[in-house]
């Protein structure tokens, strides 16, 4: 791995006998392939003020495998949690280099390694992609679009080839969101970034566009709306030249939004299967690739997005204050 930074203690809590918090609710019979009735959810660590963006890191030698890292979105940081060790913060700044208060989200959000091992962030307050290279300092990877500077990238995923990126760009970052001065754009937009540096707009079809994933073909791609008036996952077949074609929609989960399970569609992942599990009201939601509910990892709190780690058969969730895990009898795409 070529990932470098800083570690301090996080000012979090690190539980030591990892209790479990939620429930699983089961909506068809098919879920019990894909989480045994026994499993639980355990909180790895809390006191966060909004975690977010997990990815699992594997190192060679590590007792564990690895490791994860997660962005705490207001403190303006990445924070490292290792088994047996607990959590830490890991990078400060991570999405904000400014002086000035800008808002209740400053951080990165999503995260994801590119092929080499580097990581590539979502980052609220300085409006960007970046990439943190080998050396320890950050690269822009793009900020603009036509011009204009980009909302706040939200969420992001590699294409087929590996180094083609697809990212998200709601206005959440945005000290004032949507009504703030500062917005240059007006849409938002998903968006692909070629390893050339150029920035196709794919669709600004989606009132908010959040969690982006593919399917393990590569052949759809999976987009969430955090819209409380249509609280939505889209499916987008993926063309030959990477652009897009005509959406639908994969499951509408706007009633319970109205329902007050808390959160919305935000994060997600998909396993080898095609399942989609997906951040949404009422915690995970998994789904198949035709969009049938086959059950929900019911948290009890806002759950902002999920990582596939350790040998790929172990879910991470970030929900609200909390690191959290659950073991399922899958595995993630590209595992």
């Amino acid at each position: 791995m070529l990932l470098t930074a800083l570690h301090t203690t996080a000012g979090a809590q690190d539980t030591l006998n990892f209790p479990a918090l939620g429930e699983i609710v089961r909506a068809d019979a098919a879920l019990d392939a894909l989480i045994s009735p026994k499993a639980t959810i355990e909180v790895l660590s809390s006191g966060f003020a909004w975690s977010e963006g997990p990815v699992w890191v594997k190192e060679e030698g590590h007792k564990y495998g690895g490791y994860v890292l997660f962005s705490d979105i207001p403190n303006n940081r990445v924070v490292r949690w290792d088994e047996g060790v607990g959590a830490k913060t890991w990078l400060q700044p991570s999405g904000y280099t400014g002086v000035a208060d800008y808002g209740g989200e400053p951080g990165c959000n999503g995260l994801l390694l590119d092929k080499t091992g580097q990581l590539i962030s979502c980052e609220h307050g300085d409006r960007r992609l970046s990439v943190l290279t080998a050396g320890g300092g950050k690269r822009t990877l793009v900020d603009n679009y036509e011009g204009k500077r980009l909302n706040s990238p939200n969420d992001a995923c590699l294409g087929a080839d590996g180094e083609t990126i697809y990212f998200t760009d709601p206005p959440y970052g945005l000290p004032k969101r949507w009504e703030d001065p500062m917005r240059e754009l007006d849409f938002c937009g998903v968006y692909r970034l070629a390893p050339d540096g150029k920035l196709t707009l794919l669709t600004k079809e989606m009132t908010r566009p959040n969690g982006i994933a593919f399917s393990p073909d590569f052949k759809t791609l999976y987009v969430a709306q955090s819209d409380p008036e249509a609280a939505i996952w889209k499916a987008f077949p993926v063309k030959e030249d990477g652009t897009l074609g005509e959406s639908r929609v994969l499951y509408d989960a706007t009633q319970a939004v109205k329902d007050g399970l808390p959160g919305l569609p935000d994060g997600l992942k998909v396993d080898k299967d095609g399942n989609l599990w997906a951040t949404g009201p009422g915690g995970v939601y998994v789904l198949t690739p035709e969009g049938k509910l086959l059950g929900r990892i019911s948290t009890g709190e806002r759950t902002s997005n999920c990582a596939w780690g350790g040998d790929g058969s172990v879910l991470y969730l970030t929900a609200d204050m909390y690191l959290c895990r659950i073991q399922t009898q899958t595995k993630g795409a590209g595992w």
